[in-house]
Formats: C-alpha cells, structure tokens, sequence
C-alpha cells in the first residue's frame, strides 16, 4: 500500500505552519532584509547557490536510488514519491513529498574515489592539479553573482567540513566564512569590549597605522590592511548579522527543520538566502559507512529528511526557490556490494544528486543503475563536469567564461557543457 498520501498530508501541514508562523509574526522579518526591501521575490530576484553537501559519499541505494529486492539492494526499502513511478528509500517520506521540486539525477558518473579528491572533483568540476587549486562552484557563484548592500560574506559555509570548499584562483576573498554552530551570530562577531573603548582602540590604531606608513611610499596599502580591518569592522556592526541568530525563530519552527546541527543550520541558510548571500554551503556528515551501513544512513537520515524538506517548502512557502538553484549531493555513491562488516565502500561509477529550484526542470529522473549490481556503468551517465555546468547555466552565469588566475593562466569557470534536459528553458 502506498504511504504517499499520508506523506502529503504531513508535507502540506508543515508548509502550512511554516506560512502562517510567518503571517504571525512568529518568525520576524530579518532587520537585514528589512533595510533592503529592493530586493524582489520569485524569479526576478537575484539568483543564490545554496549546496547541501552529503559530505563521506552517501549511498545512493539508501537514498535516491534504492533496488529492493534484488542482489544489490540489502534490507532497505522503498517508498512511493510525489513523481509518479518514482520510488526514494523509505527513510526520505519528507523528501518522498516534496521530490517534485527535484529533478533527481542517478547516474553521475566520476574518476575520484578517495575522499578530498572526489570531494575536490565535485565540488569544483575538475580534477586536482598540482599547480592549480580550482574555485569551489560556491566560490564562483559569489564572484559572478550580484550582491549590492552586503555586508555579510557572500559565501557562507555552515557546518565542519574536513575537506572545506575553497576559493582557489579566485582569491581568499572568495573563500566560504565558515560557520561551526549554527544558530548563533558567528565565532569573532561580538566585540569583547563597549563602543566607546572600541572607538579608542580603533584611534590609537589609526595613529600607529599613519606613522608606520610614513616614509613607505604607499607600501602599506599595498597590503590590503586598511580593505581588511574596515571590512571587518563593517561586518561586526551589521544588522544582517540577525540572519544567524535564531532567537527570534518560532519553536515551531525550529521543530520542523528537526532538532539537530545540521537542521538549525539549515534554517540558517533559509534565512542567508532571504538576506541576499550568494552562496550557502550547509554540511552533513557521517556517511562513510564502510561498516554498519544500514544503521548509519537510517540514523543520518532521521537527520537529513526533516531538515531538506522544511527548507525546500520553507524557500517555496518565502517565493525564495524559484531564485535559488539547490543541489545536493556527496562526493560519491557506495558499492552495491555488501562487504563483510555490513557496510559499503567507495563508489564514483554511478551515483546520485538532487538538483531543483531556480531554473531547474524539476520532476524528472535521469539515468539508472544496474539493480543486480553487476554493471560497473550506469545507463545515460551524467559527468561532473556537465553538472557543474548545468548549475552555472541555471544561476545565469556564463560557464564557459575565462578568467585569469594571479599569473594570469586563463582558466574556464566550467570544462563541461550544460543539460539542457535538466534546464527549465531549454524543455
């Protein structure tokens, strides 16, 4: 018997909450947004990033592309989705509901299976080089993308990461402000000591920094000291920093997005996205389960289930995701094989994403796995390269654009080509 339409039921009372709480007040308008009420809603707003990154290599057969039944498939089942013949692991009745804002892609295909080299492949859509570091797509999305009136990073990484997004050739500037504890206004923030003592540091600062620049002939600023410390400073006393803070969120709707790191730190990004940033990367970990695989991913999917589908109808309840591409993923899939310790090791050769929002043919399912697990290739394989691509097309950005590194290398933003199947207007 098919559990979708209670699956709908729950899906369509959580987005229900989430509106009303808004209407009520429950869940105040950011002081940031507040200040920059330019900024439009649905498709005419500027496009964001926001990656939820599965980070260890999930398993696409306890996730998005399960094989009940068969040599590969282990002990998990399957549920019902909203897309019709479309069936997710029975773990995901949120995602199950909401899976029609997805298009869902099981067949990426990649030559990385180590951990930080798979995680570089995807994250940037090459492969590791020894002269160069490539820009993560976050950091590329931040350079390209417009972001008038931040004052907050433009690139903002919730979550620890072992192997963190970076903004290579692009610069520092360009690398993720990370955010350990999601929820609160962030590490180094909170200025330790009053206005009027900070106003005297800051003089007997600018003091020091006029006497060391004389006789330097401008070497000081060369330095980019100044840039830094007002930039600092600019973001210590911003009101769009209330974008981190939960306080002033309902505990209803806390709820929603599950009681759990990675939950408030995606309520977070909702309210990132809502402020104008860019580019969100939000982290989870624990799916390297070379043993006890089953057990781990049902308990990293208590996790991962609430939180993804309160944020997709959160963004959709706001008219945030028809401007917000969403993509997630790992760095690659799992064995159909089971190994002796129940667990799965490494798999690139045919593994699975989630890719909906602003400009996204959403509704579809590309690709498929051998069920029996004998066939190392999937049928219609999809390559990083490509799916970094399709990304950069749907967020508006010239993929194929060059730009010169500190040497002055050219380096295309992409080496692949977009999908035109998964663009809404190219279908």
């Amino acid at each position: 018997m098919s559990l979708l339409p209670s699956l709908l039921g729950s899906a369509v009372a959580r987005r229900s909450l989430l509106l009303s709480s808004a209407s009520l007040g429950l869940s105040f308008a950011l002081p940031a947004l507040s200040a920059r009420a330019a900024w439009s809603r649905g498709s005419e707003r500027p496009r964001s990033l926001l990656v939820v990154w599965l980070a260890g290599g999930p398993s696409q057969l306890e996730t998005f592309d399960p094989h009940p039944g068969s040599p590969s498939g282990g002990p998990t089942k399957a549920i019902d989705t909203v897309v019709p013949d479309v069936q997710i692991a029975a773990d995901y009745p949120g995602i199950a509901a909401v899976l029609d804002r997805f298009a869902l892609v099981r067949s990426l295909v990649s030559k990385e299976g180590d951990h930080e080299r798979g995680q570089y492949t995807v994250k940037t859509g090459y492969r590791p080089e020894p002269t160069i570091i490539h820009p993560a797509i976050g950091a590329i999305a931040a350079h390209e993308l417009p972001s008038p009136g931040l004052q907050i990073p433009r690139f903002i990484a919730l979550g620890a990461a072992e192997f963190p997004s970076r903004g290579g050739y692009l610069g520092a500037e360009f690398d993720p402000y990370r955010v350990f504890d999601s929820g609160h206004k962030g590490q180094n923030l909170v200025p330790h000591v009053d206005a009027e003592r900070q106003t005297r540091r800051l003089a007997a600062l600018a003091t020091l920094t006029r006497s060391f620049e004389s006789g330097r002939a401008g070497a000081v600023r060369r330095t980019f000291h100044e840039h830094t410390l007002r930039e600092a400073l600019t973001l210590m006393s911003s009101d769009q920093l209330a974008a981190f803070d939960l306080d002033d969120e309902s505990e209803s709707v806390k709820a929603f997005y599950g009681e759990s790191d990675f939950g408030r730190g995606c309520l977070v990004a909702r309210r990132l996205i809502e402020a104008g940033v860019r580019s969100v990367e939000i982290t989870l970990q624990g799916f390297d389960t070379h043993a006890r695989n089953f057990a781990g991913h049902t308990a990293q999917a208590q996790i991962l289930d609430p939180a993804l589908s309160a944020l997709i109808g959160d963004l959709e309840d706001r008219d945030l995701l028809a401007s917000t591409v969403v993509l997630v993923m790992g760095e690659f899939g799992r064995t159909p094989a089971i190994n002796p310790l129940d667990g799965r090791d490494h798999w690139p050769h045919g593994f699975s994403c989630l890719l909906g929002g602003a400009g996204i043919a959403a509704g579809q399912v590309i690709g498929s796995t051998d069920p029996d697990g004998l066939s190392k290739m999937p049928s219609d394989p999809v390559e990083i390269a490509d799916l970094t691509a399709t990304v950069f097309r749907a967020l508006g950005i010239d993929f194929a654009r060059e730009v010169a590194t500190p040497i002055g290398r050219p380096m295309k933003l992409s080496g692949g080509k977009p999908l035109a199947r998964l663009l809404a207007d190219a279908v």
